[in-house]
């Protein structure tokens, strides 16, 4: 690959990042995994 398309590479993995990062730290999502890991630690065996 050429720089032009590794810096391309790079901007859409840095949007990627972004997305995501605001995706898990919204309100649903972080209820939803502490509700998940709330439940796991209280699983019985």
């Amino acid at each position: 690959m050429t720089t032009a398309e590794y810096a391309v590479g790079t901007l859409a993995a840095c949007a990627l990042a972004a997305v995501l990062y605001k995706v898990v730290t919204s309100g649903a999502v972080s209820g939803a995994l502490q509700q998940l890991i709330v439940r796991a630690l209280h699983a019985t065996f």
